[in-house]
């Protein structure tokens, strides 16, 4: 797959860092490896992680197969929104891990993916192949994986660059003042808390988090908050409802205290409502919605 550096705000900036903003699931140190390993050329040469880029620069990279793993495909029901031979979308069950790590090396959507599908991407590694973008454990609905690398890498460009909708219904714990609001800043990694993730105004650690929501309707002095991803940082919306409303999501047990919740739910109320997006080869325009949760029912009356 080729990448040209078109925008001039990349001038300057590290190859690594660019490619990481291309391919949005694919790690740092894969990509350093990659350009190590000779995989990754620019301008038809090899290259360093922390070489500088200039605009016109062509990046011409190519994905190795992935190597023989432990990780085997398993005989797991998947609720199958769409399906063809470029990629599917699943609405995903709350509790399913979305890939194998540590504490969970099967049992996992992945697992379910290998059995279910003929092909998947590689673009994500050995243990995350065809996956595109993630979900938390707790985190219910609609989900993408490719199924070759080119619908990959089409679908990991749609998610960094906004082309797409991600629409998510969360159930806080209290009432936002105002019915609706954009929330904008920078979020990083918590400084002690490592599972946590937080605002910063530090630019070296925390990423752009845009998140814009509306008031839908509200039980027990609890409300339904419709959100709007614009972009995709690791519980952005679990952060962004504690930290900028005020108002956590019923149900978190990493970012609520539970003494304080004024609803007691057996599961984190988040829910991957909607995803919309352009079909990465065949230009169509994919509209999916994932069933919404029985316990959103009270708030749905």
């Amino acid at each position: 797959m080729e990448f040209t550096v078109n925008d001039p705000q990349w001038t300057k900036q590290r190859l690594d860092h660019f490619l990481q903003s291309q391919l949005t699931d694919m790690s740092r140190t894969r990509l350093q490896g990659l350009i190590k390993d000779g995989n990754i050329l620019l301008n038809g040469k090899p290259a360093k992680p922390n070489t500088a880029l200039k605009q016109g620069d062509t990046i011409l990279m190519e994905i190795p197969e992935p190597e023989p793993t432990e990780v085997v495909a398993q005989d797991i029901p998947l609720d199958v929104l769409f399906e063809d031979e470029h990629l599917i979308v699943v609405n995903k069950a709350e509790g399913m891990v979305v890939h194998p790590a540590a504490g969970n090396p099967d049992g996992t959507l992945v697992n379910a993916l290998l059995f279910h599908c003929k092909n998947l991407s590689g673009i994500g590694g050995e243990l995350r192949p065809g996956i595109v973008h993630r979900l938390d454990k707790e985190t219910s609905g609609c989900l993408v994986a490719a199924k070759h690398d080119l619908a990959h890498t089409r679908l990991s460009e749609a998610f960094s660059g906004r082309s797409l909708t991600k629409l998510y219904l969360a159930a806080v714990n209290g009432v936002p003042k105002e019915a609706k609001g954009r929330i904008e800043n920078r979020i990083g990694r918590h400084p002690v808390d490592r599972k946590r993730m937080a605002v910063t105004d530090r630019a070296d650690i925390g990423k752009e988090a845009v998140t814009e929501w509306e008031k839908l309707s509200v039980h027990q002095g609890c409300a339904l908050i419709l959100c709007r991803l614009l972009t995709g940082r690791t519980h952005q919306i679990r952060v962004h409802m504690r930290e900028s409303l005020g108002t956590a999501i019923l149900g978190d047990t990493i970012y609520a205290q539970p003494q304080r919740q004024l609803l007691k739910l057996p599961r984190l109320m988040l829910h991957a409502w909607k995803l919309e997006f352009t079909h990465p080869i065949t230009k169509q325009d994919l509209k999916f919605e994932a069933p919404v949760p029985k316990e959103f029912g009270p708030w749905r009356q």
